[in-house]
């Protein structure tokens, strides 16, 4: 199971590069459509792209390779 989330919607040119992005790091992540809630699409409507890590912590778009390898260390706090 990922501990990895990437919230986007369909149809996001923006997400679909963040996605690329991911599978470049080889980051294990699971999709969550911010469209199947409205709590998701209050949150993270104007933001997607966002990568959630396993502690919980966001990031938003735009990001880099390295900003998701840092991003998603075991070591970050």
């Amino acid at each position: 199971m990922s501990l990895h989330v990437l919230y986007h919607t369909d149809g996001c040119h923006l997400c679909e590069q963040a996605m690329a992005l991911l599978v470049q790091c080889q980051v294990d992540y699971v999709l969550v459509d911010i469209i199947s809630e409205q709590h998701l699409v209050d949150s993270f409507g104007i933001r997607i792209p966002v990568l959630e890590n396993a502690k919980g912590q966001h990031l938003d778009w735009p990001f880099t390779l390295s900003q998701i390898e840092q991003f998603l260390s075991p070591n970050k706090e």
